[in-house]
């Protein structure tokens, strides 16, 4: 009864998925897996009062990660909140080929643009040196945080991804770039929770939504060594100016895009070419 009023609510809101969402609430309130909900004991009178004010919340359309504090993905569970960007299943597609790229030897990978983390967590293994780039203060602090506490080994880097100063030092040695950039074309349809929440700068990049690129694929030239890979998450208009970029640097072969589960495009992938 309480998770179908909650659901109605949220779906008066316009909220895209309001029984999920209403049900990770619950859950989140109850202290139990989503799954264990049908055999969990009713919430008391304290617990459907803050299962009010959080449906509430969400009916605002505040991102339901912010309300729980934390966003899934590739089976860790990421802290977020107010000033990183909330990471998304789409991307886990570009972390499973990463995976499928990163040799049995001991590998340095670079993940650019870092936000919460969600790429640099993901892919780190025992063998891996893993550096993992941002500059805005409010998600570095997520970063840091989420780094500490699931991949203390993650190197946190505080800079400029397209500045040639940043990891200078690592220039010819990476084995593995990585990056889900702002690329999102300005003035482009988005949901509320994206256009209000999440920050501007991690999610808009110029009108075609390719401003950062340039500088972002001539810094991942410069870091991997010849024969090491990049992988770029993109928009689905895409799909063929973002691949073509790439090869026009001249430095990348095996330019390759890859779609998503829906089939639209997704992410880029590439082979540094030696100079």
């Amino acid at each position: 009864m309480v998770i179908t009023a909650a659901t109605r609510v949220l779906a008066g809101a316009g909220v895209a998925s309001p029984r999920v969402d209403a049900e990770l609430l619950a859950a989140h309130v109850l202290g139990v897996s989503r799954s264990r909900l049908l055999t969990a004991a009713a919430p008391d009178a304290a617990q459907r009062a803050e299962l009010d004010r959080l449906v509430a919340a969400r009916r605002t359309r505040i991102p339901l990660q912010h309300l729980t504090g934390t966003a899934p993905f590739y089976g860790y569970e990421l802290e977020v909140g107010p000033g990183v960007f909330v990471p998304r299943f789409e991307t886990e597609l570009l972390v499973e080929w990463a995976r499928h790229h990163v040799p049995e030897r001991s590998t340095r990978i670079v993940d650019l643009c870092g936000g919460s983390g969600a790429i640099a967590i993901a892919v780190a293994t025992p063998r891996s040196e893993v550096y993992c780039v941002e500059r805005n203060p409010a998600a570095l602090r997520w970063l840091r945080r989420n780094v500490e506490r699931l991949a203390p080994d993650v190197r946190v880097v505080d800079g400029d991804v397209t500045d040639p100063a940043t990891l200078r030092d690592l220039d010819g040695t990476v084995d593995l770039v990585l990056s889900n950039p702002p690329y999102v074309p300005e003035g482009a349809p988005v949901d509320v929770e994206v256009a209000v929440h999440d920050p501007h700068d991690a999610v808009f990049a110029g009108a075609d939504g390719l401003a950062l690129m340039p500088g972002l694929v001539a810094r991942a030239a410069d870091l991997l060594r010849p024969g090491g890979w990049l992988g770029i998450e993109h928009d689905d208009s895409q799909g063929e100016s973002l691949p073509e970029l790439i090869r026009a640097t001249g430095r990348f072969g095996e330019v390759t895009d890859h779609r998503d589960l829906a089939g639209r495009p997704r992410f880029v992938t590439a082979r540094r070419m030696a100079d």
